[in-house]
């Protein structure tokens, strides 16, 4: 075998990736998103979220996709971290049957002429036609889809076929042999399934090197079951990347995926090497072919997803003692929790749990923007990814606050608890705004990351001065806001003005920086998004303010009030200014 057999294989190897990818996602968008949605909805036993694991994955061909997909639930709070885990059970199983399709393409390879008409050629041949003419020519997208399904298949195919042909010279090869028929010990077996699964991100993918391998006649059960055994460990690989900068819970999910398959290698190993030594098995030194590599892959996952469907509660309990809740993430539970309709009833109760609940989405907006600030001046990808997931958060104290405060609206309320729900419906968007400002910031700075841009010095040095300036009215709106300070709100429009003559001084300088050479256009843009952002977040403080302000004073005209504010300025808010203005000022 010479390099060009390699390059073939890795060829045949790429040809295989690409065209699982192209047919899952084509099945994807044929059912829109119902399969999310089935994934979702009918996870509620464990048996369902099994079958309903098995059956998707099976549709989509790869158990990491549907893995994924439940990592994204559980970490968004739609589903729960048991549900899941029947879920992943199923989508174990449910890859299996990828083995079983590329058996498809040993059929007709016998001397029959009837047999030779359903040879893997043509079949792919004919799928490939009728592919391309519904990809090309039909102008129903959901046509266009399925053609897509029918070319990924092909595509899948060709691959398999590719690789086949490149590990036949492997036949002859007196070093092969004796190489892949040393593997006595199964744990060197585990090790080489486990690392070429890790390398090439898919378990199917190795399972079809590994049927391919099978033609050339040198596989035996004894070498197959090992390697099989790693090849469903290192498919976890790809689901614990995506968990990185999951919540607790995501990551829960993740991890469950790897117990499982290490728990069921290690048992399986343990209990059939054991009745092996006893018995000596006479099957070991059989020869396995596609057929069989694929019989093995399904009965193992088979055996492990049924030794560990009843103990899905311990499975949990597994993953909840190496990963721990965080703090955060319980203070957010025990928010959510609050906002119970049975306090409705109560609207004092309500009413208080739906304040606390406000002031911890203020809090949280605040830290995103903090979070999101730091990361222009040192960026991190897991932070990133935390900025991400606390938005979804945000959004989530949104929802839940806004829903909850319309109920009680509908109860017989006092005045002051009627001002009360009107002041929190009044701000909730405003920090659900700023929050949305703070992912945006971390959008320019993953930009300025991944392009290398840097600021000039004195684009630099105005950037900290606006970034404090923000700081400071972003503690003040939210501090006046959890602590009812009237006299602490009235000082944010003050700040909001400088902040507003900061951007607009600070945007005359850097476009003349960009015309002089001094920063790129590059930079420009992203500077000015910055910018724009910074501005928007001042006017969310501002409307946080007011609406305290307003509320405690019985009124309810924002426009006239900050009309009336700007025209005739008390002698406050001159000085409220003027201390603001000194403390933010550009050095010319």
């Amino acid at each position: 075998m010479n390099i060009s057999n390699i390059i073939a294989l890795l060829c045949g190897v790429a040809l295989f990736l690409f065209g699982m990818t192209l047919m899952g996602e084509g099945l994807k968008r044929v059912a829109g998103n119902k399969l999310e949605l089935v994934l979702y909805k009918l996870s509620s036993t464990p048996i369902k979220g099994v079958l309903l694991g098995t059956g998707i994955t099976a549709v989509i061909q790869s158990s990491s996709a549907t893995s994924v997909m439940v990592v994204g639930f559980v970490n968004s709070g739609m589903m729960k971290v048991k549900q899941a885990i029947g879920v992943v059970l199923g989508a174990i199983l449910g890859t299996s049957i990828t083995g079983w399709i590329i058996c498809l393409s040993n059929v007709g390879n016998g001397d029959s002429h009837w047999l030779s008409l359903l040879s893997t050629a043509t079949i792919t041949g004919i799928i490939a036609v009728i592919g391309i003419i519904l990809r090309m020519f039909c102008k129903k997208r959901t046509q266009n889809h399925i053609g897509d399904i029918l070319m990924g298949f092909s595509v899948l195919m060709t691959g398999m076929t590719a690789m086949s042909t490149a590990v036949a010279p492997l036949r002859e090869s007196e070093f092969f042999l004796n190489t892949i028929t040393s593997f006595k010990n199964p744990l060197i077996g585990i090790i080489v399934g486990l690392l070429i699964t890790c390398v090439l991100q898919s378990a199917s993918a190795t399972v079809g090197i590994l049927q391919a391998l099978s033609m050339t006649g040198s596989i035996t059960f004894e070498i197959a079951l090992p390697i099989i055994m790693g090849i469903a460990i290192g498919a976890a690989v790809p689901v614990l990347l995506s968990a990185l900068g999951a919540s607790t819970a995501g990551k829960r999910v993740a991890l469950v995926y790897l117990v499982i398959d290490v728990v069921g290698a290690v048992f399986w190993a343990a209990v059939f090497y054991s009745l092996n030594a006893a018995f000596h098995f006479s099957l070991m030194d059989a020869t396995v072919g596609m057929v069989g590599v694929s019989l093995i892959n399904t009965v193992f996952r088979l055996a492990t997803v049924l030794l560990l469907a009843p103990f899905i509660g311990l499975l949990e309990y597994i993953v909840k003692f190496f990963i721990k809740d965080n703090p955060e993430d319980l203070e957010d539970a025990a928010e959510f929790d609050r906002l119970e309709d049975r306090f409705l009833s109560h609207p004092a109760v309500a009413l208080e749990q739906s304040s606390n609940a406000v002031c911890s989405m203020a809090r949280k907006a605040r830290k995103n923007l903090s979070r999101a600030i730091e990361l222009l001046y040192d960026y991190s990808d897991d932070r990133y990814q935390v900025i991400q997931n606390k938005e979804d958060i945000i959004d989530k104290y949104e929802d839940k606050l806004g829903t909850y405060l319309v109920k009680l609206t509908g109860m017989e309320l006092s005045a002051e608890q009627g001002r009360e729900i009107s002041k929190i419906l009044h701000t909730i968007g405003d920090f659900e705004r700023i929050g949305d400002h703070a992912v945006n910031i971390s959008n320019t700075a993953l930009e300025l990351h991944e392009k290398k841009l840097s600021f000039s010095p004195e684009a630099q040095k105005e950037l900290d001065l606006l970034a404090s300036a923000l700081s400071e009215i972003v503690l003040l709106a939210t501090d006046s806001f959890t602590n009812n300070d009237v006299k602490m709100a009235q000082k944010v429009e003050p700040l909001e003005q400088v902040i507003d003559g900061l951007c607009d001084e600070i945007k005359i300088r850097h476009i003349q920086r960009v015309r002089n050479g001094v920063c790129t256009l590059d930079q420009g843009f992203s500077f000015n998004d910055i910018l724009t952002n910074f501005e928007r977040i001042a006017d969310h403080c501002s409307n946080i303010a007011v609406a305290l302000i307003e509320l405690n004073q019985n009124l309810f005209d924002t426009h006239a009030y900050l009309s009336d504010l700007k025209t005739a300025r008390s002698q406050q808010f001159v000085n409220d200014f003027n201390r603001f203005n000194e403390a933010y000022h550009l050095e010319a």
